[in-house]
């Protein structure tokens, strides 16, 4: 029988060479480097020996968060356990306050510098900034920089859940909306009948989908427009902006049109690149929709069964159910990009589309691949295509559900949380992060390509109110019919 130092011995030796799951091991390769950005803004002033004193006691447990990235001379990436000092990772800058003119553009600045600055690969891939700046949202600001190697936006917004409590009742965490499964109460019949054609209609929309894939792999490539990104571009600093949106006008939307969040803000979406181009395209036939236009993005889709709270908060244990890590998968997306009499026309294709892609075993394919590919040809030839997926498409989109109710961080009440990602070829990052009432829309833009991204912000929430009141008016007359 092995004594207990012998097992714990053996149990640090195995840590120690944790290999990085095949997602995380694209992004720390130097042509798919990838940070994201947390900006957390609070409604009291930041006490940064507060927020050491709850990383220590929370994030450190991860073993992921006290562990740095080390290349094995077989270019295989593993993570290797470090003695971290959290001081030396939650960063107090020495502000001039008297200086600051703008707060809002003092932060916005100071966070794209940030986020375009390498990280320190040969230390843990984290680091906490503490600004205690008043802005128009908040009277302090937390932003943390993570390497995109420790996790998806669902894990690191699992970290945030599990590090938080309810402002209303601070020994309990917070909870999020789970997607609930509705069982079916058709006869057997029926019931075998629906599921073979939609075991058809899985096959067939999934054949189509990987088609459409290897075109855009081989050789089909967005219109260039002046979002789009020059062929061969690596990665460039990012200027990161975002705004504030009612959750309940987006709830409204979806509830008028009978969709879901997702397809409203992808119409939204839709509409706001639509409006942007038509001001900004020097081809009248592309500014005035005539000349059809092929612009796609990339759409992240988390691949875990479910989100439930139970699960987010305890995956940083061993054995749960839900998985740590880069666990995601991506779908293309057509944008129906193009001038529109009806604003509702953008959230009804969004939704035509994504009800297609949700059938579809695109993502999960696609993930499966990229792991067979890095087995069996190596890191270069994944990165090789990933980069020429992002490099054909013009940009990104994603979105992570918050907290639905107000929550503190390590004693701190927050009054808003935004993501955002930086990194890859693609001039364009569209996050959007929901926080009890709000949803933050998040960009991250290479401005060598999109010189003016607060006009690009100002459309997309244009264009939301423009949809609001169309569907407002379209509640109104089904009242009145």
């Amino acid at each position: 029988m092995k004594k207990g130092k012998d097992i714990d011995r053996e149990e640090r030796e195995t840590a120690a060479n944790e290999p990085l799951s095949p997602v995380s091991q694209l992004f720390v390769l130097p042509g798919l480097y990838c940070v994201i950005v947390l900006t957390l803004g609070f409604k009291t002033r930041c006490n940064p020996s507060a927020i050491v004193e709850g990383i220590k006691n929370t994030w450190i447990k991860l073993p992921r968060f006290s562990s740095k990235v080390e290349m094995k001379k077989n270019g295989q990436a593993v993570w290797v356990p470090v003695t971290v000092r959290v001081e030396d990772h939650v960063i107090v800058p020495d502000l001039d306050h008297f200086n600051i003119e703008n707060p809002d553009q003092f932060i916005e600045d100071y966070t794209s510098n940030i986020a375009s600055t390498p990280m320190d690969m040969s230390r843990p891939l984290w680091e906490f900034h503490v600004l205690n700046v008043k802005t128009s949202s908040a009277k302090s600001v937390g932003i943390g920089k993570l390497h995109h190697s420790l996790g998806d936006g669902v894990s690191l917004m699992s970290l945030l859940l599990a590090s938080s409590r309810k402002v209303s009742d601070p020994k309990a965490p917070p909870t999020t909306t789970a997607t609930k499964k509705h069982a079916d109460s058709s006869a057997k019949g029926w019931w075998c009948i629906r599921r073979f054609w939609l075991v058809i209609n899985i096959i067939f929309r999934t054949l189509i989908e990987l088609f459409k894939f290897w075109l855009t792999l081989c050789f089909m490539r967005d219109t260039k427009t002046p979002l789009m990104s020059e062929p061969g571009d690596t990665v460039r600093p990012r200027k990161c902006i975002n705004r504030i949106i009612s959750l309940d006008d987006v709830k409204m939307i979806k509830n008028t049109m009978e969709m879901k969040v997702n397809d409203v803000l992808l119409g939204m979406t839709q509409a706001g690149l639509s409006r942007y181009l038509s001001k900004k395209s020097v081809d009248d036939d592309m500014a005035t929709g005539k000349k059809k236009v092929r612009l796609r993005g990339t759409v992240a889709v988390n691949l875990r069964p479910d989100t439930k709270i139970e699960d987010l908060t305890n995956m940083m244990e061993k054995g749960s159910k839900c998985r740590w890590g880069n666990f995601v998968g991506i779908v293309i997306f057509p944008l129906w990009v193009r001038g529109e009499d009806d604003p509702l026309e953008y959230v009804r294709k969004a939704k035509s589309t994504m009800d297609m892609k949700r059938i579809s075993m695109e993502a999960l394919i696609l993930y499966g691949l990229v792991k067979c590919i890095m087995k069996i040809f190596g890191d270069k030839a994944a990165e090789n295509i990933v980069k020429r997926v992002f490099g054909h498409t013009t940009l990104t989109f994603s979105s992570v559900m918050g907290p639905k109710e107000e929550v503190s961080l390590f004693d701190h009440p927050m009054s808003y949380v935004t993501a955002t990602a930086s990194g890859g070829p693609q001039a364009l990052i569209i996050h959007f992060v929901s926080y009890v009432d709000k949803i933050i829309i998040n960009l991250a833009v290479d401005t060598t390509v999109i010189p003016d991204p607060h006009q690009l912000c100002d459309d997309l929430v244009e264009s939301l109110s423009i949809i609001k009141l169309a569907a407002l008016e379209k509640g109104v007359h089904n009242m009145e019919v």
